[in-house]
């Protein structure tokens, strides 16, 4: 079944990884700004990372069938020194008009600090100016709760329409409120940390299918590139009708991307 990866870190994947995606039906992937697994010392270090997203991967990518989108920001690992964010989001505006992108992410709070906040909001109105969609980092662990409610409130207090921000990293304790306050939601599935897929396996099956989709995130650390297709064999498993499968997998992320006009898939 084709299905889309809506926020994969390909930048720290193999090539392998790219073949391995399209073996098992992955028609387009969705690539946020982040950490590079250590700190960028200048803007210009973004510069040429804003370059790899959206004229190298997307290459790699296409040798194997699959569209690569990508997002731009200053990263919320980053975002505690504010000189350095402005730099970053002065050079932003350079790329948005590339064919790949699709709009600010991922932005956030990875401590919820003064700073990031501040950072949050100044990356949020470069969004509206632009008219850019935006896809949120929210923090991990015991911060997670907090760091969410920081975000949509942020989000909310600048008159972001719900439906153009997905936020990502949704867990059990932070999916409902999400969804009730008319946003995307994105489970990111880990080995060891955030949504096993038989937990995000069990949301679904508790909150439904509407608004919500699923990631690899395939970053740094332990993660796995193919973990939204095994995801999808357990709602095989648990004998999910196919029509819930494609609607998860493929309309939902669809639907949410394809408010940019740029994305083909």
């Amino acid at each position: 079944m084709d299905y889309i990866d809506p926020h994969i870190h390909m930048v720290s994947r193999t090539t392998d990884d790219y073949e391995r995606l399209a073996r098992c039906g992955c028609r387009a992937v969705s690539e946020p700004a982040f950490w590079s697994g250590f700190n960028r010392a200048s803007a210009e270090g973004f510069r040429d990372y804003f370059l790899q997203l959206t004229e190298f991967e997307p290459t790699r990518a296409r040798r194997y069938g699959i569209r690569h989108y990508c997002w731009l920001c200053i990263n919320p690992k980053q975002a505690e020194d504010p000189g350095l964010a402005r730099e970053v989001m002065a050079l932003i505006p350079e790329y948005l008009d590339r064919p790949n992108v699709l709009g600010i992410g991922e932005i956030g709070l990875n401590r919820n600090s003064k700073n990031e906040l501040v950072v949050l909001e100044e990356q949020i109105a470069l969004a509206l100016r632009h008219d850019q969609l935006i896809l949120v980092h929210t923090p991990h662990l015991e911060d997670k709760l907090k760091g969410t409610k920081l975000i949509l409130d942020a989000l909310d207090d600048q008159g972001v329409r719900p439906e153009r921000a997905l936020i990502d990293h949704v867990e059990e304790h932070t999916v409902q409120m999400v969804l009730e306050r008319g946003y995307w939601a994105g489970m990111t599935l880990y080995p060891d940390t955030k949504c096993t897929p038989q937990r995000a396996v069990d949301i679904l099956e508790v909150h439904g299918t509407e608004r919500l989709c699923l990631n690899s995130a395939g970053d740094w650390g332990p993660s796995d590139p193919l973990a939204v297709p095994k995801a999808m064999q357990e709602m095989r498993r648990r004998e999910h009708p196919v029509e819930r499968l494609r609607q998860v997998f493929y309309a939902n992320p669809h639907a949410f991307l394809s408010q940019s006009p740029r994305f083909r898939a």
